[in-house]
């Protein structure tokens, strides 16, 4: 199969009939041999049933229902387990992102050896206020977390070798940062292409500053698996040992000066210099400790389930 197209979509039921019709035109027009994998993330208007509809039209599209909305993320990686086309095209269910594209990306990815593509709207329709400045920040502050030269991190418009997703776990918020996995997991042919977008069709955004925090929150926990997921002991044991020592520093100058050189008779405990000892001891402990647990974490975890699924169509 050339490529699986996986579409995630919260409450789209208007879109997905021109949306489906896009893809199957842009497919049959290039002769491809295709998937269309909708990921229905617990919408509460009628968009199962529309997929349900397109899949006896179409025995190309299948479907993953989620028991309710569990996020993005989550809804990308059940769709990364189960599509097999060579290549992986991502887009939004809301037509703001345009099928058109695809030809150029898979073309980028088979023909000139590309991991991903990530897709750049240079020119945004979305609200100022509300996406366009957050995405900004987003971007400049992943750009030098992560060493990524991309402008646009959290465009839904990618494409991915194969060997690309089954290769990393998306959860969280962290669709937002999935160049960064999979750099992260070796891959590092990726690059970007400045890709149409349009105008919102149907419904209203998704968008809420929760999910402004929750992004920035996930940049931090990408930036620390990444230079200490394996080993946080490295992280850990260092700071605990470093503040460990400053405290032992600190007691055996105070041991030494109530030894020798007191003699007004001052009690330690009385000095600021004891209070500075015993708090870097500890906190230097729990440093250690930390790092400690991390470890026996990392040797015992085991894979937990982030997501139910209710109903699938042709998988």
């Amino acid at each position: 199969m050339d490529i699986s197209v996986v579409i995630p979509l919260l409450n789209e039921d208007e879109s997905l009939q021109e949306l489906h019709d896009w893809i199957a035109k842009v497919m049959q027009s290039n002769r491809y041999s295709y998937e269309i994998l909708f990921i229905d993330d617990g919408s509460t208007d009628t968009s199962w049933e529309v997929i349900e509809k397109l899949s006896q039209e179409n025995p190309q599209v299948k479907g993953i229902r989620f028991q309710k909305n569990y996020g993005k993320s989550q809804a990308l990686n059940a769709g990364f387990k189960e599509v097999q086309g060579k290549v992986i095209i991502t887009m939004d269910a809301d037509l703001q992102d345009s099928p058109d594209e695809i030809p150029e990306l898979y073309n980028l990815i088979v023909k000139d050896g590309f991991d991903l593509i990530s897709g750049w709207k240079k020119k945004r329709y979305d609200s100022k206020i509300r996406k366009n400045l957050p995405s900004k920040l987003f971007n400049a502050a992943a750009r030098k977390t992560s060493g990524l030269k991309l402008h646009d991190f959290n465009c839904g418009l990618k494409a991915y070798k194969k060997e690309v997703i089954k290769n990393i776990d998306v959860s969280g918020e962290m669709h937002r940062y999935i160049p960064v996995l999979a750099k992260n997991a070796g891959f590092n042919k990726i690059d970007e292409k400045v890709v149409v977008h349009q105008a919102r069709k149907y419904g209203v955004t998704k968008f809420g500053m929760d999910r402004f925090i929750n992004g920035f929150l996930d940049l931090i926990t990408i930036w620390f698996i990444s230079k200490f997921g394996k080993r946080p002991m490295h992280l850990f044991g260092l700071l605990g040992t470093i503040m460990f020592i400053i405290g032992c520093t600190f007691a055996f100058y105070l041991g030494l000066d109530k030894l020798f050189f007191n003699t007004t008779g001052r009690l330690i405990t009385t000095r600021p210099e004891f209070y500075i000892a015993l708090t870097t001891m500890v906190i230097g402990t729990q440093f250690f400790l930390a790092g400690f647990l991390g470890e026996i974490i990392l040797r015992t975890k085991t894979d937990t389930k982030r997501y139910s699924i209710s109903s699938k169509i042709n998988l």
